[in-house]
């Protein structure tokens, strides 16, 4: 089975949102473009989907295409700021831990007698 984005750029595929855009237009929206493209979609397959005897199957099998690769770019922009938060929240902690072990260190140098201090001090010249 081919990829569903080699699908959609062999046929063209095209998404209402402001006008008509194409797939790998889809990268450049934010979220909450992204839900109003899948809401579109949905309203589209909801009034494709009324019983009919001359129904195109096809149009069917390409609108729920579209749906997928609307979820899958909104899911793997999700994961990319749930990764970018982490990673900020990550070096947070990771600066508080580094002043908290400056700080460990300023107080056991603190604690040294001036002898101690002035030996290192001697040994770092």
């Amino acid at each position: 089975m081919n990829s569903i984005f080699e699908i959609a750029s062999r046929k063209k595929y095209r998404y209402p949102f402001n006008g008509q855009i194409s797939t790998e237009d889809l990268w450049d929206l934010s979220m909450p473009q992204l839900d109003t493209v899948y809401k579109n979609l949905c309203k589209l397959s909801r009034a494709e989907g009324e019983d009919s005897l001359l129904s195109d199957h096809a149009a069917d099998i390409d609108l729920q295409r579209k749906t997928d690769i609307v979820k899958y770019i909104f899911m793997a922009k999700q994961d990319e700021a749930d990764a970018r938060k982490a990673e900020m929240e990550n070096a947070i902690k990771r600066k508080r831990i580094l002043e908290v072990i400056a700080q460990k260190q300023d107080e056991s140098l603190r604690n040294m007698s001036e002898a101690d201090l002035q030996k290192i001090l001697d040994d770092l010249t």
